[in-house]
């Protein structure tokens, strides 16, 4: 692991994590990813197991073909039912179709390396956040392995004197379909030894295939069926790719392009050159930002697993700001992460292992503007463009109108809306495009350039509320029906009903935005839709309501905050501009049970709670998640506590956390502390982007608090501190100095 420091500097925190034992579970596996590529290491001496993921690996289910209901004929009776008070009219909304699934993600195969059983001492595994170099290691024996953002393809390189072992590639993982056809290979090449498998789904013309070039440094190479055999080899080499296809894969080609990437032969170095290939691209986007908070040496140095039995060490809160931020990187690329990131070791992944919109996607890429992770937009932004088509479909078979309307539920492949049922009308949900949009919005304000893909984008989305907001109320107010508030209903009405809170917020967000990005005649049409929409309602209890119309009750214990989207990630709500709702959604917040303790409601909780300068909301919703046994060895996370069902959403928004406790922004306002907990006394946080265009470094101890901002643009915006406000003028290439009380 890296770290340490200058001869008498104060250390730094551990870009790393290590086991003094092999992983045992799969769960346990040490990551590394480029986006595209995953492995899941184990790091076993006598018998080590790589587990191979690829993002694009989805089981065919029979959904693929599969179109959004066709509704739009049904929608004028729908809304008539609903503005009379018909409670229950939604439930005839559907067209009669089961709950659909997505095709699931599963893993490709593991690489197996088998060698003589031996005892082994000193043994230590480890990643280094800093390469993505997953290590193992005792005795002479040495494994490394690591997933090139260069040129995409998995490297692992063992060493040891007189290295003998066996190398296959194998399917059998829990899960895998019995009917699932697969075929081994190995022949010696002149490109080198070349393991391939090839599985075949049931009843699918789909295929994926392994290919493995296996290069061996002196010693002897054989076919053992249905592997390879090394025997007296000082290292071996192995170069592994996936492909999913049809038909036949031309293995002998993609070994050629394996062996491209190495060196003429008799040059030793083709791992050294391949890490740093990769290396300058993923060293480069980890070491942006960075969180110290002054955590005891000794406990910095502690493994993972021992790390995690104390909840209350600041050392944890750095690996695991460090392990999210890595893991972000490394799961992100050709798509955002999943449910799981980018990996599982088994095919019976939950919920699909998919990509689940109303919520985990933009959870987990919470920290990507801020955090300087622009190749996490780049994967989000991918999975938005690429389903634009789909989401057409949408708006046109659900609601008859132009535009676009997102699924709730992605595999990655497709964006129809197939999975609703009676409980969960996801069919009906209008706010998911406005949702997914925000963060490529965030990172535009971040940069200080408009992608004309997004601007074209958020003209469609307000161009499907031109076509949906057509019915008002008593009033003359604009009526989002029918509504959803994912994934919660009132206790005294159906599920789907009228003007849910994140519905409000998200269209009007979404017409002003397409106005800023599209100024002209269509931009004063926007608005003016966006002023007719009703405000936000406040309920009995002060509460913010999750939904504005009149009559219908809050359900309070739940791990959604879907109501409370205009505080988080919008700025609809917040405490300087609107400081009632803001004290509104607080008491919102402050009603909100936690359900089933899901980490994501615990971590959503925290971002919410932040934005609204409640320091003691947030600290108990990160004390929730530290201390509820959410964490694997491998700082991968559960979705529940006790590590129950593996799921990323805790690992990778956590860092978002971190950074909003610290310094929040929009494009006219810089927000410094504004809930820092006082178990957190002295630390630093460097390298946070803000959306006006600077760079943020902040540091704070007993002494004070101290806030470096460096702006790439000239700018005029409001600042915010506990000790009061005030205007704040920057000019670009100008270090801006601000000196702050101490806490």
């Amino acid at each position: 692991m890296t770290g340490g420091s200058a001869s008498g500097a104060a250390p730094e925190p551990v870009h790393g994590t290590w086991e003094p034992v092999p992983a045992a579970r799969w769960e346990d596996a040490f990551l590394s990813g480029n986006g595209r590529h995953g492995v899941m290491v184990f790091g076993d001496p006598n018998s080590d197991r790589v587990i191979v993921n690829h993002h694009r690996l989805v089981r065919p289910n029979g959904t693929e073909t599969a179109g959004p209901p066709e509704l739009a004929d049904r929608l004028p009776r729908l809304q008539d039912r609903l503005l009379a008070g018909d409670t229950t009219a939604g439930a005839e909304f559907t067209d009669g179709r089961p709950l659909l699934w997505v095709p699931a993600f599963h893993p490709a195969f593991q690489i197996r390396l088998r060698r003589p059983a031996a005892e082994w001492r000193d043994y230590r595994r480890e990643t280094d956040f800093t390469t993505g170099v997953v290590t193992a290691g005792c005795g002479g024996w040495r494994s490394e392995v690591f997933v090139s953002r260069a040129d995409d393809v998995i490297v692992q390189r063992v060493t040891e004197p007189g290295l003998t072992v066996d190398v296959t590639l194998d399917h059998r993982l829990p899960g895998a379909p019995r009917e699932l056809t697969v075929g081994h290979g190995c022949v010696l090449t002149a490109e080198g030894a070349l393991l391939t498998l090839r599985a075949r789904y049931p009843g699918s013309d789909l295929a994926y295939t392994g290919v493995t070039l296996a290069v061996v440094t002196e010693g002897r190479a054989s076919t053992a069926l249905p592997g390879l055999r090394v025997t007296g080899a000082r290292s071996l080499l192995l170069l592994t790719r996936v492909t999913r296809h049809t038909g036949e894969l031309d293995v002998l080609a993609e070994a050629r392009e394996l062996r491209a990437l190495l060196p003429e032969p008799g040059e030793e170095d083709a791992y050294d050159r391949l890490l740093a290939r990769h290396t300058r691209l993923h060293r480069t986007a980890y070491l942006r930002a960075g969180l110290d908070l002054g955590a005891e040496p000794a406990e910095r140095a502690l493994p993972g697993s021992e790390l995690l039995r104390r909840p209350k060490s600041p050392a944890l809160l750095e690996r695991l700001f460090a392990a999210g931020r890595y893991h972000l990187l490394s799961s992100a690329g050709m798509l955002p992460p999943r449910l799981t990131g980018l990996w599982t070791g088994e095919w019976d992944t939950a919920w699909s292992g998919a990509f689940t919109t109303d919520a985990n996607v933009n959870l987990q890429t919470a920290s990507a503007a801020a955090g300087a992770l622009p190749e996490v937009t780049e994967g989000h932004a991918a999975l938005v463009h690429g389903q634009l088509p789909d989401w057409r479909d949408n708006a046109r078979a659900v609601f008859g109108t132009r535009g676009v309307v997102a699924p709730a539920h992605t595999d990655g492949e497709r964006g129809h809306i197939l999975h609703f049922d009676r409980d969960y009308p996801l069919q009906v949900w209008t706010a998911g495009a406005d949702w997914l949009l925000k963060p490529l919005v965030d990172h535009d304000e971040t940069r200080g350039a408009r992608d004309p893909r997004l601007a074209a984008a958020l003209a469609e989305v307000a161009t499907f509320y031109e076509d949906f907001l057509t019915r008002t109320d008593e009033d003359g107010r604009l009526v989002v029906v029918p509504s959803y508030s994912p994934e919660n209903r009132p206790p005294n009405a159906d599920v789907i009903t009228l003007n849910a809170a994140m519905d409000l917020s998200a269209a009007r967000h979404a017409l002003r935005t397409a106005a800023d990005y599209h100024p002209g005649p269509d931009a004063e049409r926007w608005r003016a839709l966006a002023d007719r929409l009703p405000p936000h309602r406040v309920n009995a209890d002060g509460a913010l309501a999750e939904w504005a119309r009149e009559g219908l009750e809050d359900n309070y214990d739940h791990r959604h905050l879907s109501h409370l989207y205009g505080v988080w990630p919008l700025d609809e709500i917040n405490p300087y501009d609107t400081p009632d709702l803001a004290a509104a959604a607080r008491r919102a917040l402050a009603l909100r049970g936690a359900e089933n303790d899901s980490a994501h409601g615990y971590l959503h909780h925290a971002l919410v709670a932040a934005r609204l300068r409640d320091e003691p909301r947030v600290a108990a919703a990160l004390d929730a998640v530290l201390a509820g046994d959410f964490f694997h060895d491998s700082l991968m996370s559960g979705h529940y506590p006790k590590r129950h069902v593996y799921n990323a959403d805790a690992a990778h928004t956590l860092p978002a956390v971190l950074i909003e406790l610290l310094v929040q922004s929009t494009p006219g306002r810089l927000v410094l502390f504004p809930a820092l907990p006082a178990a957190l006394p002295t630390g630093r946080l460097r390298g946070i982007r803000t959306r006006f265009g600077a760079e943020a470094e902040l540091t704070w101890g007993p002494d004070g608090r101290t806030a470096v901002i460096r702006p790439g643009r000239t700018v005029h915006v409001d600042l915010q501190t506990p000790s009061g406000a005030r205007p704040l003028a920057l000019r670009a290439g100008e270090d801006c100095v601000l000196t702050l009380g101490p806490q």
